[in-house]
């Protein structure tokens, strides 16, 4: 079923860590809104005919907008596409936005999960990060949320230097205190041209260890297993009934469109995205114009892509597919390159499906790249 992504496109201010794009002003903020107005109703025939399962808020900071800002939003896909009666709508919020007046506003929207940047429950941390919120901020949204939404999951990042195994797993212990049925956990990673790229080259921040990242990604697997918690995503661990169903069209490949500056959008063979600028992206739509770059998809692209979204699922690479979709050439390719993995026990055959094993977990996307057709 396909989905609608739409990219709010400011925040507070910026994470070090952060690479999306988005931008600490406000001031553009209406004519921002009009351009994704109009931007829903130019493209709702890539749709035409088809139900919308899902819709997702990201950002950016979607919880900046007002509960009326987002409610406009979802009546403009109510008018131009045809969305599924328990549709799942996700709004990405950070605590900070989360007060009990914001909270009860969006219960009374038709946004039925919200994903909330935790990060971390640590101040230490999240003054590291640059994070807008504190944990008293943190603690503080769960308790009154869970009141009011039944679907919440939220963002820890781990790998931090000076993080250790036992504050770890006092972020976790507060999460399942909490009651949170979905958890998305990342390695803290240095993108270029962020802020942290620059402290750890200035040597103003320690280098990370890839070593205590994967000491705190055995942490998180065990600590949820014991739980009820499915790590159906090799970042992503959800109760039964919570795995995210926008996320997951992503993995399994369905069509979805990427509405406002930088969103991308797939249809099957096809790619495009947004350009990434504000200014750009309103005056385009302004002139009745799309912002769009067009990328059709090799068969060697869609190929590589699958390898990559079905390793990083517990459903895995399903060489039947492989052959249908692709041909005997990559079923042999797959089949000759997966062996040294198979034999060091990172991966292995479930039946017809290749996946990867708990020693090989931490390392998939690295043997993702080694299973690619070049």
């Amino acid at each position: 079923m396909p989905g609608i992504y739409l990219h709010i496109p400011f925040c507070k201010q910026a994470c070090h860590y952060c690479d999306f794009h988005f931008s600490t002003s406000l001031k553009n903020k209406k004519p921002l809104l009009k351009a994704l107005h109009n931007e829903l109703l130019l493209r709702s025939q890539e749709l035409e005919k088809q139900e919308v399962n899902t819709i997702y808020f990201g950002g950016g900071t979607p919880s900046l907008l007002t509960a009326e800002e987002i409610s406009s939003l979802l009546i403009s896909m109510e008018q131009h596409y045809s969305i599924a009666k328990n549709a799942e709508i996700t709004l990405e919020a950070n605590p900070d936005d989360l007060s009990e007046e914001k909270i009860i506003e969006l219960s009374k929207t038709s946004v039925n999960r919200l994903s909330i940047g935790i990060q971390s429950f640590f101040d230490e941390d999240l003054q590291m990060m640059n994070r807008a919120h504190s944990a008293k901020e943190a603690e503080s949204c769960l308790s009154i949320a869970k009141h009011y939404f039944k679907n919440i999951t939220i963002d820890l990042i781990y790998g931090i230097p000076g993080l250790s195994a036992k504050r770890w797993k006092e972020n976790l212990q507060k999460t399942f205190n909490y009651g949170i049925p979905h958890i998305s956990s990342y390695a803290l990673t240095v993108e270029e041209k962020t802020a942290l790229a620059s402290f750890i080259k200035n040597k103003k921040y320690p280098e990370l260890d890839e070593n205590l990242a994967l000491e705190h990604f055995q942490i998180l697997i065990s600590e949820t297993q014991k739980k009820g918690f499915v790590q159906y995503e090799i970042s992503n661990f959800g109760q039964p009934n919570y795995f995210s169903k926008h996320n997951s069209s992503y993995w399994e490949g369905e069509p979805y469109i990427g509405v406002g500056p930088s969103a991308h959008s797939f249809h099957g063979n096809q790619r495009s995205w947004n350009i990434s600028n504000n200014a750009k992206y309103i005056q385009k739509l302004q002139q009745n114009k799309l912002a769009l770059t067009y990328e059709k998809l090799t068969k060697k692209d869609r190929y590589n892509e699958y390898i990559m979204t079905g390793l990083r699922t517990i459903y895995g690479i399903s060489l039947e597919k492989v052959t249908r979709d692709f041909g005997e050439d990559y079923h042999k390719h797959l089949s000759n390159e997966a062996v040294p993995f198979l034999d060091d026990k990172t991966l292995t055959w479930e039946k017809d499906f290749l996946k990867v094993t708990s020693k090989g977990k931490f390392l998939t996307d690295g043997i993702a790249a080694s299973l690619f057709f070049i």
